[in-house]
């Protein structure tokens, strides 16, 4: 059963002569799948709707802002109430406020927060900060975590570094390498080792405490615990990147879920609800070295965007005030899992699925995985083969083994039953 898409096709092919690679962002071409991207027209609750009509059940979410699915009533209201005003002032509005008050309110501990326009620029900044506060020049990052493609957060990256298999980026300097400290995720011991034999230069580790950029990985047993504790020994600004994770995992991000506080945090996704956004905020001694108010300097024309704001703002009230919206969303995760298990183990061949709240991911292996080097050791042909015969059968996954998926919450009972329906026969089709 194949799809007809034969407008995605054209309009893949017109887009190479004036994109780079026909995408804005890579791994929308399906360069890890193999075939042409899909080109969407629209996508409603949890459908997306491609050029030529075909109907999918979505489990990217945008990469995880649409957590209450497409097109949610209340933020295209205020979107359309508030681009009536304009959609840009590039002065002070009174929704910043509210929406940096709302955000301090949903987190333990972030006392300042600073709006930015994505995910990248918030991780950029909170480490320009960690490192003017600290006066130190080197980072920590781990292997196969992707904080966005800043020079220093290339080094070793996942996501769509992994799927492109670049290991080194022309453009990053050998100072900035330099500069970038890695170790494999989950590998407490190295990173006690780096601290020791670079003690005094550290300004930050940066983890994402559950990472999503070689699929859905899951902290070990005291590994965020033995981080915050090397940090605090060695005065090193432990920083969250909770981009992925912040307000879909709960509330208060992976530090609620957790229990861990960090330093400083970074935001997106979610707190744009799928409107360009970012943020990076936390403790008020470290904030306070920012630009007014200090002399590590940060701006954007666009940060606080009004549109980004009460879209975000809106978003975020709803699930602010109804917490049982993540109650839902992680039992759906729950009974989508055990349904694929279940067609996976009757499919007889090595396998593993990950999971943590509303996020997923499903790797051909034989052996756990649990950092980058397990994820790039798994089948992950055999995954390209998955993807193709699911989204035939209007299923759209993450179209790379090293991303996770992401679940909202308009799918249904039914929606999630199609989907294991589909994956059963998928399986059977790619081992004929």
């Amino acid at each position: 059963m194949t799809n007809n898409i034969s407008n995605s096709i054209a309009l893949f092919a017109r887009a190479q002569g004036s994109i780079p690679g026909g995408v804005n962002s890579p791994v929308r071409a399906f360069k890890s799948v193999g075939g042409t991207p899909l080109f969407i027209q629209l996508a409603a609750g949890a459908y997306l709707y491609d050029v030529d009509g075909n109907r999918y059940i979505d489990y990217i979410a945008s990469w995880g802002p649409m957590i209450l699915g497409h097109a949610y009533a209340p933020v295209v209201k205020a979107i359309q109430q508030y681009a009536e005003y304009s959609t840009s002032y590039g002065a002070p509005t009174q929704l910043e406020i509210e929406m940096a008050e709302l955000i301090r309110s949903m987190t333990s501990n972030v006392d300042l927060i600073r709006m930015v326009s994505s995910g990248t620029e918030a991780c950029m900044s909170a480490i320009r900060v960690a490192r003017g506060y600290t006066g130190r020049n080197k980072i920590l990052k781990f292997e196969g975590c992707y904080h966005g493609h800043a020079d220093s957060f290339l080094v070793k990256a996942g996501s769509g570094v992994a799927t492109f298999n670049i290991q080194t980026v022309p453009g990053v300097t050998a100072g900035v390498s330099a500069d970038t400290l890695t170790c494999a995720y989950n590998d407490l011991d190295a990173v006690k080792k780096l601290a020791a034999s670079h003690k005094g230069e550290i300004a930050a580790i940066i983890v994402e405490p559950v990472a999503g950029n070689m699929g859905c990985i899951l902290p070990a047993p005291g590994f965020l615990e033995g981080l915050r504790k090397v940090c605090d020994e060695e005065g090193i600004i432990f920083i969250f990147d909770e981009v992925m994770t912040g307000f879909r995992l709960a509330k208060g991000g992976a530090q609620e879920k957790l229990g861990i506080d960090a330093d400083l945090v970074t935001y997106g996704k979610v707190i744009g609800a799928g409107m360009p956004v970012g943020a990076f905020g936390g403790k008020k001694e470290i904030m306070q070295v920012v630009a007014p108010l200090g002399s590590v300097y940060q701006a954007g024309t666009l940060s606080g965007n009004p549109i980004a704001m009460i879209a975000g703002f809106t978003l975020l009230s709803e699930l602010n005030c109804n917490p049982s919206l993540y109650e839902e969303l992680d039992q759906k995760t729950a009974y989508l899992k055990k349904g694929l298990e279940k067609e996976l183990e009757a499919w007889g061949h090595p396998f593993v699925i990950n999971h943590f709240g509303s996020m997923l991911s499903i790797h051909f292996s034989e052996k756990p995985v649990n950092d980058f080097a397990s994820a790039s050791a798994a089948n992950n042909a055999l995954f390209a083969k998955f993807f193709h015969a699911m989204l035939n059968r209007g299923i759209y996954l993450p179209p790379s083994a090293f991303e996770a998926w992401f679940l909202n919450n308009a799918l249904t009972t039914e929606d999630l039953d199609n989907t294991i329906k589909a994956a059963g026969e998928s399986l059977a089709e790619i081992m004929k």
